[in-house]
């Protein structure tokens, strides 16, 4: 009997040990840590990882500065190369959403998707990083359900949360749902409910700042569960601008010539390309860069000096024919750039709603025929402006529709092209500093956040057209680095201006000497690592400098408190 009774009860008794194991694991995993690793820090990006540069340049900057770094997020586009050079560094990436959920209706998918999403990241920040983190970085958008995970995750290990502000998630759903749908204003519930407080607030403009610590009144905290701190010392609200990296910078011939020999079998696989480009020899010589020779004479030239001896000697060929039908060299220079080349307009897209592309296609409609009717009034039957090669970058759900686009309207074209082109990271910041102009079309959801594009091009030296909206003066300062339109008609107008008399546009070079000269000037403190002073932030509104500049200026210092004050107490 007592045996029946032992089986009966067995159930139970399973039931009863698989509750007490799920809530020891439990227990395990959440429970509150007072202790962390020192110097140490996982940061959140709940996207492809590889096409973040903000968040990538933050891992860089906080490795490089001896903290152990964790970068989660999704894979897709590869790091930066010095980023993967780091030994500090580890990237720990998400599984990705099972493919079936791009079938299924947004409210059904949207679900499933973010209680997968929920689940990897506190497995990742919970369990595979073993050491809790002294900081937690995250970026915003995308809100849901990040910003409730490291709230979370910070109050259960003791970290730091940091959270950085780049837009504001609901403003871009409601591009594609609409500003009175449901689901917006539960994202912004979320949003602001879970944003509302952390141990720091960076902010990627002045705008974003003011906005959101008025409105939404957002505070700063330190993780008292993990330990006490004096009252000025438990958060910051910050204003980080974008910058480029150190690596960005206006290229040289040499550098354009190369990249250019590289590009020409992706230029000239499109069909429009073929009678619309200077005649070329590569390697001698690109559509935008030759290399200037001398002619060969009868007997090879011997180098006589130490500035002659620098240059490449080739004797004469042989007396075949196909030798005799080729130019003879014997001196080979650096290349130059060509005289007779196209203008380039580089512009880089994400090929989504709040870049109204067809600005661009509009502008460049003018501009041939604002060339055609130049060219027919040109007393030696010579237009004034250059012909203009567009070329788009970026991926996008739109690209095949504007493209398309594009294609039908360059059949007539005579002085305009526009090419879509893919670049490796390597040489995507050659290409912008090869190019002449900049054009941003990018309008923002919020008219709180700056496009990093621009900020991309100004590190490469490239001047910029850039599409008004609110806040955008705190990049784009006209007549110094650029020129700010509002609509294809200005476009086209500031194109014609800055590009009549190409190469040697007057307008044009003013332009581009001007944001040589901003750069060049001195922009970090002699002591970048010392205590900040209160109010210093707004003073600094337009100081350009690099990324590494920029951060050891404004986030170092809350980071690294202790180092901080004991250099303050070192030089006192």
């Amino acid at each position: 009997m007592a045996a029946e009774d032992l089986v009966d009860l067995l159930p139970s008794i399973l039931l009863v040990a698989i509750l007490l194991g799920t809530t020891g694991f439990g227990w395990y995993v959440l429970k509150p840590r007072n202790y962390h690793s020192f110097r140490s820090v996982a940061i959140l990006v709940l996207g492809d990882v590889g096409r973040s540069p903000r968040m990538m340049y933050h891992a860089q900057s906080f490795a490089e500065n001896g903290f152990v770094t964790d970068i989660v997020g999704y894979k897709g586009a590869d790091l930066t190369p010095a980023l993967e050079r780091l030994p500090r560094v580890q990237a720990q990436y998400l599984p990705d959403p099972p493919r079936i959920l791009r079938y299924l209706p947004f409210v059904i998918a949207a679900p499933i998707k973010i209680i997968h999403q929920i689940i990897s990241i506190l497995l990742v920040l919970l369990v595979y990083i073993e050491k809790p983190p002294e900081f937690l970085v995250v970026q915003n958008p995308p809100s849901i359900p990040s910003l409730a995970l490291v709230q979370l995750v910070g109050r259960i290990r003791g970290s730091k949360v940091i959270i950085d502000w780049h837009n504001l998630g609901y403003s871009i759903l409601a591009l594609k749902l609409g500003e009175k749908h449901l689901f917006i204003r539960i994202s912004k519930w979320f949003e602001q409910t879970f944003g509302y407080s952390a141990y720091a607030h960076l902010f990627v403009t002045r705008a974003m700042h003011d906005y959101l610590v008025k409105e939404w009144d957002l505070q700063c905290v330190s993780p008292t569960y993990y330990f006490i701190v004096p009252n000025e010392d438990r958060g910051h609200k910050v204003v980080l601008h974008d910058r480029p990296p150190r690596h960005f910078h206006r290229s040289s011939a040499q550098e354009a010539h190369e990249l250019f020999c590289k590009l020409e079998p992706l230029i000239f696989a499109q069909k429009s390309m073929r009678d619309f480009l200077p005649q070329h020899s590569p390697p001698y010589s690109t559509p935008f860069t030759h290399i200037t020779s001398a002619k060969a004479s009868l007997s090879p030239q011997v180098p006589t000096s130490p500035l002659i001896a620098n240059r490449a000697v080739i004797s004469p060929r042989g007396n075949s024919p196909m030798a005799d039908a080729l130019p003879n060299y014997t001196e080979i220079r650096s290349p130059t750039m060509r005289p007779d080349r196209p203008a380039i307009l580089v512009s880089s897209t994400s090929w989504t709603p709040d870049e109204d592309f067809s600005i661009l296609l509009e502008a460049l409609g003018m501009y041939e025929a604002r060339a055609r009717e130049l060219f027919a009034r040109g007393k030696e039957g010579e237009s004034s402006l250059p012909n203009l090669l567009a070329i788009v970058t970026g991926k996008g759900p739109m690209k095949k529709q504007y493209m398309e686009e594009v294609g039908k309207m360059q059949e007539s074209w005579k002085w305009v092209r526009c090419i879509s082109l893919w670049l490796e990271a390597e040489d995507y910041p050659v290409l912008l500093g090869s190019a002449d102009l900049g054009v941003s079309l990018h309008s923002s959801s919020s008219g709180l956040d700056l496009p990093m594009k621009i900020v991309d091009m100004f590190g490469c030296g490239l001047p910029v057209c850039a599409l008004s909206f609110k806040c955008l003066d705190e990049l784009v300062k006209t007549g110094k680095n650029g020129k700010i339109f509002k609509d294809a008609p200005e476009l086209a107008e500031q194109l014609e201006i800055l590009f009549t008399g190409f190469p040697s546009s007057t307008n044009l070079t003013e332009l581009s000497l001007s944001l040589a000269n901003t750069a060049k000037r001195p922009s970090t403190p002699t002591n970048m690592h010392g205590t900040r002073r209160k109010g210093h932030q707004r003073d600094e509104e337009w100081v350009w400098s690099t990324w590494d500049e920029n951060w050891g200026r404004v986030v170092r210092p809350l980071v690294l408190r202790d180092v901080n004050l004991s250099e303050a107490k070192t030089a006192l």
